[in-house]
């Protein structure tokens, strides 16, 4: 098995029913789960919402604050109009714009919004990343 991989990515929530309601606005259907956790089927991998303070019991430390951490998830798609369509949907479902969609300086299109718990989301098309109809991408050797 290669080390190279992500199984399944966890995000923390202040509030685990305004964050299930604010991805089912995306479109987000999640999969029968136990109680204080969603999970999400993703191509070969998930996604799960969990409560802040359960996230913190369930890494074995209780008493720590957890925030959101710097980082970006990030969905690409076909073209600009798709990474258009997507901002507007992420607007509708209530994210907080970050930075619109525009013309970025290595040659493709991205814009980046956050959840209700402040999660980064960049959305972006990138013309030297193939990507397949299921919306997986390729990354060349030389990206």
């Amino acid at each position: 098995m290669t080390p190279q991989r992500v199984s399944l990515i966890t995000l923390g929530t202040a509030d685990l029913n305004r964050a299930r309601e604010f991805y089912a606005a995306l479109g987000w259907r999640p999969v029968d789960s136990p109680p204080g956790v969603v999970f999400y089927k993703m191509d070969g991998m998930g996604l799960g919402l969990f409560g802040l303070d359960d996230l913190a019991r369930d890494q074995g430390r209780p008493d720590s604050v957890l925030g959101t951490g710097a980082m970006t998830l990030a969905q690409n798609f076909p073209d600009r109009q798709a990474v258009d369509a997507a901002w507007q949907a992420a607007m509708q479902a209530g994210a907080t714009a970050l930075k619109r969609p525009e013309e970025a300086p290595w040659g493709g299109y991205s814009g980046y919004w956050a959840d209700p718990d402040g999660h980064v989301w960049e959305i972006a098309h990138n013309p030297f990343w193939p990507i397949d109809n299921a919306g997986r991408i390729t990354i060349p050797d030389e990206a």
